[in-house]
């Protein structure tokens, strides 16, 4: 599988102007595969978010570099880069007013001219997506009458039909119950092998990141960034050492 991401001895936080920088984690260094889903884990306060906005471009590194299909970050303008990066954030109020189909179709502004006219392609692109994440019947609905995990699926379907090769995901299963959370992360799992995307979310749940992950990266917040696939970082001990807490006992 080829790398189409890779974080480069990363550091992350914030600029604090005269104050210096807030550091959140340093020495970062990883890789995305096509055609795998990657979970990032941590306890709270690690700096997942802060991580998964550095690597889209939302806020710049402190040090470091991520690299995108070979390119450094920096170098891609913002709609090159919207060809390539579909962010999915966690936001319970996206899409009230509009129609299932208008809300996807948002996805295709970097290909839409000045005017944002959708063409044909634009609109096949549109309902294969919606198709793709079992929400064809539901195009004309208003987003804001369908439930958190219809919702949800709408704003998947919205980051493929950017077509972009890497979507980021953070705490997709946040407001969903336990039957949707295991259907999303068993859709996640799918569109990432079915349609070679790479596909890393930041999750709490160790448990179904456990079953449906490929890869992990472990963000302890005090150290490296630990990468593998679950089985290795468990029976490595990593993963116990990180979640392991006094009477906290997710792995035994």
């Amino acid at each position: 599988m080829a790398t189409v991401l890779e974080l480069k001895d990363l550091s992350v936080g914030y600029r604090m102007g005269r104050t210096g920088d807030h550091l959140v984690g340093s020495g970062l260094s990883a890789v995305l595969r096509t055609g795998e889903m990657t979970c990032l884990l941590g306890l709270n306060g690690a700096g997942k978010s802060t991580l998964l906005r550095t690597i889209c471009g939302f806020q710049d590194p402190l040090d470091g570099e991520v690299l995108l299909e070979g390119k450094s970050l920096a170098e891609y303008g913002r709609k090159d880069l919207s060809t390539l990066i579909a962010v999915v954030m966690t936001d319970r109020s996206t899409g009230h007013g509009l129609s299932v189909e208008e809300v996807v179709s948002l996805g295709r502004y970097p290909y839409t001219g000045y005017f944002g006219h959708l063409s044909v392609r634009d609109m096949e692109v549109v309902r294969s997506s919606l198709k793709m994440v079992g929400m064809a019947d539901f195009a004309s609905r208003d987003v804001g009458g369908l439930s958190d995990g219809e919702r949800q699926k709408v704003m998947i379907a919205k980051a493929l039909s950017q077509e972009c090769p890497v979507i980021l995901m953070d705490e997709p299963t946040a407001f969903l119950d336990i039957s949707s959370k295991e259907e999303m992360m068993l859709l996640l799992s799918r569109l990432a092998h079915d349609s070679d995307k790479s596909i890393l979310i930041s999750t709490h749940d160790v448990d179904l990141a456990r079953r449906y992950a490929d890869r992990w990266w472990l963000l302890g917040g005090d150290g490296p960034l630990h990468t593998g696939t679950p089985e290795e970082l468990i029976s490595s001990g990593i993963a116990p050492a990180l979640f392991n807490r006094g009477d906290i006992r997710v792995f035994e």
